[in-house]
This record gives C-alpha cells, sequence and structure tokens, in this order.
C-alpha cells in the first residue's frame, strides 16, 4: 500500500501505539489520537524521534463534542486510514452475573467508548476519507463479538458492545460504498497489552503486523467482513 495518513486512536500504548509506530516506521503520517498526551511517555517519545511524522492530538472519545473538535482540527486534510483502536473493557465482575452486569451507567460508558464513538468518528471525518487515496474504515472489534463463537457466556457489557459495532461497520459498509469508502471489522488476536494480560499469545508486533497486511491487501469486495489478525474470517 501506498504510504499516506493514518489517523489512530487509543494510540498511547498497546496495539494503538505499535500501529503509530509501525506505520511512523513505514513513513506514513501519524495522527496518534489519545485522552491523556501528558501522560502518554512513550508515546511522546515516539513522536519526539519521528521528525514530525506522528503528530499527537488530544481526544477523550466519551467527552461531548470532543470528536467535533478533532474533525475541526484537521479540516481538509487528507485521511487514508481511520483506525478506531480506542475501547474499554467495564467491569472485571462481567465475568460472572451480579449487579455491574446490569449497570446501566457501565453498559452506557462501554457503549459509547466502543460502539457510539467509532460511529461518530466516522461520521465526522468522511469529509477527510474521501480526500484520501486508500479510502479505509477500520474498526477494531473482538473475536467475542461473535455470536457464534461465544460457548463460554461471561463478559456481556463488552462483548454486546463490540457485536453492536460489527453491526455498525457492516451497515457502514453498504453506506459508504458508493463513495469508495471500505470498513474493515478487526480482531487483532489475544495481544500481550493491559486488557489482553501476560498470558495472551502474541504480540503487539505480530498482531499489527497481520492487521496491517490485511488493509495493504484490502478491496471493496472484502468491505464489511470480519477479519482475524492473521487474515482468516472469522464467523458472525
Amino acid at each position: 500500500m501506498e504510504t499516506g495518513h493514518i489517523l489512530i486512536t487509543g494510540a498511547n500504548r498497546g496495539i494503538g501505539l505499535e500501529l503509530a509506530r509501525q506505520y511512523s516506521a513505514e513513513g506514513w503520517q501519524v495522527f496518534a489520537c489519545c485522552r491523556s498526551p501528558e501522560n502518554a511517555t512513550d508515546l511522546s517519545q515516539l513522536a519526539a524521534k519521528s521528525g514530525g511524522g506522528v503528530q499527537i492530538i488530544p481526544l477523550d472519545v466519551a467527552r461531548e463534542g470532543a470528536i467535533q473538535i478533532l474533525a475541526q482540527s484537521l479540516q481538509g486534510q487528507p485521511i487514508d486510514i481511520l483506525f478506531n483502536n480506542a475501547a474499554v473493557y467495564g467491569p472485571a465482575s462481567q465475568a460472572r452475573l451480579g449487579s455491574t452486569q446490569s449497570d446501566s451507567e457501565e453498559w452506557m460508558h462501554v457503549f459509547a467508548v466502543n460502539t457510539i464513538a467509532p460511529l461518530q468518528l466516522v461520521e465526522a471525518m468522511k469529509p477527510n476519507l474521501l480526500l484520501g487515496k486508500h479510502k479505509v474504515v477500520a474498526l477494531m472489534s473482538s473475536k467475542m463479538a461473535s455470536l457464534s463463537d461465544n460457548t463460554s457466556g461471561g463478559a456481556i457489557i463488552y462483548r454486546s458492545s463490540k457485536t453492536a459495532l460489527n453491526a455498525v461497520g457492516k451497515s457502514l459498509a453498504a453506506d459508504l460504498a458508493a463513495e469508495g469508502i471500505k470498513v474493515a471489522l478487526l480482531h487483532p488476536g489475544w495481544v500481550q497489552t493491559d486488557m489482553g494480560g501476560s498470558n495472551a499469545l502474541i504480540s503487539t508486533q505480530e498482531s499489527v503486523a497481520g492487521l496491517r497486511k490485511i488493509l495493504e491487501q484490502f478491496t471493496p469486495e472484502k468491505s464489511g467482513q470480519f477479519f482475524n489478525y492473521d487474515g482468516t474470517v472469522l464467523p458472525w
């Protein structure tokens, strides 16, 4: 894929940080969004060494008006890949039925970050995507979104937010096809991050390398499909 401009949310750590690192190393202009840039030490170091190739932008996707401010600040700027990576898991007690499983505030926050914000970002950044060469929206989903693969239960808040995100992505793929914008639904694998834990199977480097390969080979015919990081199609 020819280099271009990529906007990444949740770029301060884990997969988001590695996305910024790898795309920057390949010569892309990276707009790295995170909630608290002042605390993003590793991202700040990457930006300092990038010679302007990594630009840090403050963005709390759950804060009212923040996405509109972002869009205004990047007005007229082509975006080739919009990578919606920012996500939250929600309460650890989701592993079992209990009060937090049906806590409406917890549900609303997880859905605000994982499901609603990605849609709002696509809506706000659509003019930028139309200016770009590649016109790709990447939505970081999860294998836990799969209904047919769910044999263990639990994590109802997180699972449902990602299943809803898949539904958003599938609709966007149809809605945006005529304008040449493609939508990829991605599972990063079980990755060694703060969310994935130290017992996870793959590194952030391996996950991101796989995700990048999918996007490099992404065609309109693949838009709206649900992919594992290794390129295999996942069941809904």
